[in-house]
């Protein structure tokens, strides 16, 4: 057996992805192997480690992932302020070689992902009552899913995951995908995750900005007004459903320019603030902190 420190740094040397699930996984999925659903731990060095975890969702509309931009330099940045990062590979309809619509499989592995990180804390090193969620585009669409559609563990399952909470404590969604509504939705995204001529509930339920209660964790968001992929009215949408329930610490930071997409904004001609905004947000929460 593996000592705790021992398993800690293992991983933080090799972040390789692990299976999310067991034997069975719920939804639909894939029979290719490599469509399985995993979850990458890249831990902060142990001399900076706060505490704080964040599950990182990039995106794709549901058909894919960015995994560079969103997700390894995400992972990055964040151990360089001592978060550890975990890289969630969720399913979507082209790599999972399923044919639209793929609901719930990937609400299902943003949840499982959370209940995992906040199970295994002490294996990482991680406060489980300081983990997040982090997505862009349709992975900010799948983090705000967490962020409303959350659950507090099965207390009878016999798998301690199950018996975990899938509410993060807090969110940020750059870029996100809010709605499923005509108008306003990312077509694509709606597409994949719940069909073109999906039915109205299904519609309903994947609104996140329909399902904020006060329960919803502190979210920052960051959109651009020169978005034309994901409009800004996205953001909008959930900052004022956020504002509505009381749902105090919550932050939308807008920019004019930059277009879909940017990750962290460094490769601009004027590059983006937002990170230095969200590093602000993440102090001002004592996310930064050691503890």
């Amino acid at each position: 057996m593996f000592s705790t420190l021992l398993l800690a740094t293992l991983v933080a040397a090799d972040p390789t992805p692990m299976p999310l699930w067991g034997d069975k996984i719920p939804g639909p999925t894939g029979s290719d192997p490599a469509n399985i659903p995993t979850l990458a731990a890249h831990l902060a060095p142990a001399d900076k480690a706060t505490g704080t975890a964040v599950v990182v969702c990039p995106g794709g509309g549901y058909s894919g992932r960015a995994v560079d931009h969103e997700g390894k330099q995400i992972a990055d940045w964040l151990n360089a302020r001592g978060v550890h990062a975990f890289i969630l590979k969720y399913r979507t309809a082209n790599e999972s070689k399923v044919k639209p619509p793929i609901e719930p499989g990937p609400m299902l592995d943003v949840q499982r992902a959370v209940r995992t990180v906040r199970a295994k804390a002490k294996d990482w090193g991680v406060d489980p009552k300081r983990v997040g969620v982090w997505g862009f585009s349709a992975g900010g669409h799948l983090a705000s899913t967490a962020a409303t559609h959350f659950d507090a563990g099965d207390a009878k399952a016999a798998d301690a995951i199950d018996r975990t909470s899938s509410r993060p404590d807090f969110a940020i969604l750059a870029y996100p995908v809010i709605s499923m509504k005509e108008g306003v939705t990312h077509n694509g995204s709606r597409n994949n995750l719940i069909g073109p001529k999906a039915d109205a509930k299904l519609v309903e339920f994947y609104s996140n900005e329909l399902h904020v209660t006060k329960d919803t964790p502190p979210t920052f968001l960051f959109h651009t007004v020169e978005d034309k992929a994901v409009l800004l009215e996205n953001s909008k949408l959930f900052e004022a459903a956020l504002k509505k329930a009381g749902v105090e610490g919550c932050k939308l930071y807008v920019e004019q320019t930059g277009p879909h997409g940017i990750g962290l904004g460094q490769k601009l001609k004027e590059p983006s603030k937002w990170p230095a905004e969200l590093e602000a947000w993440l102090k001002e929460r004592g996310l930064l902190e050691r503890k």
